[in-house]
């Protein structure tokens, strides 16, 4: 287990902070949840949980969006299965996410 300091963990909240406030619809907190509860999702899963909860994507958007979560936030392990990338949230992040989401 890898422990954050208090200026990395900072950095995360600072970061995830902006990222929710460009959150106009809710999607973006709908799929941290997904993230949150330690499960590993394709994007495929992603899209359809988002689907299930009403919101208009396509499958290409939510592709990116996993992806620009991946490459801006820093958050998400991505293991390579087959044709399909499994993204879940990191470990060590997982508490600054909650608590970033639960002031948000």
């Amino acid at each position: 287990m890898v422990l954050l300091n208090g200026k990395e963990n900072e950095a995360i909240k600072e970061r995830l902070t902006k990222y929710l406030m460009r959150d106009e619809t809710g999607i973006r907190k709908s799929v941290l949840k997904l993230f949150l509860s330690e499960q590993p999702y394709t994007t495929q899963n992603v899209f359809d949980r988002l689907k299930e909860q009403g919101f208009d994507v396509n499958y290409r958007g939510v592709s990116a969006m996993v992806g620009l979560m991946n490459t801006r936030l820093g958050i998400l392990r991505i293991d390579v299965k087959g044709d399909h990338n499994v993204y879940s949230l990191k470990y060590e992040y997982k508490n600054s996410v909650k608590v970033t989401m639960d002031n948000y």
